[in-house]
């Protein structure tokens, strides 16, 4: 794993935690100088995602979870004002909140899905993108096909910015160990997230795509007390690659952060 600590030294922290198959470069690029303004950054790039010439996978999501504290126990003193996890990073606040290791006063959950289910299914459904992404690294073709497939399922309406966005992930998916996607996406799956979770002195935040359909928020409320529910009529983590929505986000965060 790298962590990559970047930003405003006086600034409060607030932690990183990029997506599936996603580094932090590709993530929050497109505004990762207006968050380094304003707040001290720890940019986290998980196993299997840390250097260009790294082979060793991705682990699972409680192996990673547990180097993330250990970093921010060691660096930090197990603490940091705001953590932002983007889709598949939100399950990460949601275990680093769980867990109790170290204390976050707000974590951001970024239009994550929090799915789980069997191990049954989840190789399934693993055995299914891994066949998409083992097409995709053979052609340019198969790649657009795998991108087609990634905004399908995303239910986004292309425009030359997302288009953009989903060309890098879908690159991103294809460069990578062979296992790494598979393990991240399956472990995801099946590692379970409490139900009400609390934590006194913790705020949990959820930028709602409304877009994504409206059981996200009964799945939000399920495994959150009291969570902060912020709407937006957006696409999936659209205000990282749709400038429209890029500054209410920002200030939306902003203004829970102080």
């Amino acid at each position: 794993m790298k962590f990559t600590e970047m930003g405003r030294q006086d600034g409060k922290t607030m932690l990183l935690l990029p997506g599936t198959a996603c580094t932090w470069e590709i993530n929050f690029h497109t505004v990762i100088d207006r968050l380094a303004a304003q707040y001290h950054l720890i940019c986290v790039n998980y196993d299997g995602f840390d250097d260009e010439k790294e082979t060793k996978p991705f682990t699972d999501m409680l192996t990673v979870t547990g180097k993330i504290e250990d970093y921010i126990i060691k660096n930090h003193g197990g603490r940091v004002d705001g953590a932002y996890g983007s889709s598949l990073g939100g399950s990460f606040v949601g275990l680093l909140i769980q867990r109790k290791h170290i204390h976050i006063d707000h974590g951001f959950i970024g239009s994550s899905d929090l799915d789980q289910g069997s191990p049954i299914v989840a190789r399934i459904m693993t055995w299914i993108v891994g066949r998409w992404i083992g097409d995709a690294a053979k052609n340019d073709r198969k790649r657009q096909k795998l991108k087609d497939m990634l905004v399908k399922n995303f239910g986004m309406n292309m425009d030359p910015e997302t288009d953009a966005f989903m060309d890098q992930f879908a690159g991103s998916m294809v460069s990578l160990h062979p296992k790494t996607v598979a393990r991240e996406f399956y472990s995801d799956y099946v590692t379970p997230l409490e139900d009400d979770i609390h934590v006194d002195g913790t705020t949990v935040h959820v930028i709602y795509a409304l877009k994504m359909g409206p059981k996200y928020e009964k799945r939000y409320r399920q495994h959150f007390r009291d969570p902060d529910i912020i709407r937006f009529d957006m696409q999936h983590e659209a205000w990282i690659f749709q400038g429209q929505w890029t500054q209410p986000i920002l200030d939306a965060i902003a203004a829970r952060m102080g």
